[in-house]
């Protein structure tokens, strides 16, 4: 398939990117000069710069340097969350609820492709992290994962379905082993 009938596929998918050209253009370099190299170590400077792109950011929200964004203007996140050096790579949308924790080197990925059709079609499918999750270090939440409030992803764990809540799921592919209690 040449590139002009990839980019006809992927222009009549569902996908939209939801920002101008140029916003896109400013945020890729903010994205390289700001968050990946770690020349910012504030949090609180990093959280500002989301929210004049669009994110949607609660109070006391802790952004570590090295994080990786994709459109910030498709992420919501709640108050007091901890976002480590991760991937967001947000195709569609990224709810966070409150007192989430997303560690070192996880990813939230919310595009996949159709791999039985020939044209390959783009998928996207939003990603929502009820209150009190927590996706563990080198872990992955699949496009379409709904992580019900308190679940955990355990360390380098992989998930492509619904979490419940107060539940802790491990392994690749992810199943669940336990709940969650807490004290």
């Amino acid at each position: 398939m040449n590139k002009t009938q990839l980019r006809k596929n992927f222009e009549t998918g569902n996908f939209q990117i939801g920002a101008s050209g140029l916003k896109q253009f400013l945020w890729y370099y903010t994205d390289i000069f700001l968050f990946r190299s770690r020349l910012i170590p504030f949090g609180s400077v990093l959280v500002a710069v989301l929210r004049i792109f669009g994110a949607k950011v609660g109070r006391e929200v802790r952004i570590k340097p090295g994080i990786a964004i994709k459109y910030p203007w498709k992420l919501e996140v709640g108050d007091h969350c901890w976002l480590a050096e991760c991937i967001i790579d947000n195709l569609d949308w990224v709810r966070m609820g409150a007192n989430c924790c997303v560690s070192q080197q996880a990813m939230l990925i919310t595009g996949n492709h159709n791999y039985k059709k020939s044209t390959f079609d783009l998928i996207t499918r939003p990603i929502v992290l009820e209150d009190g999750v927590w996706i563990g270090a080198r872990a992955t939440v699949g496009p379409g994962v709904i992580a019900g409030s308190h679940a955990i992803l355990t360390l380098g764990s992989t998930i492509s379905h619904s979490m419940e809540s107060y539940s802790i799921y491990k392994g690749s592919p992810a199943i669940r082993i336990s709940d969650r209690e807490l004290a």
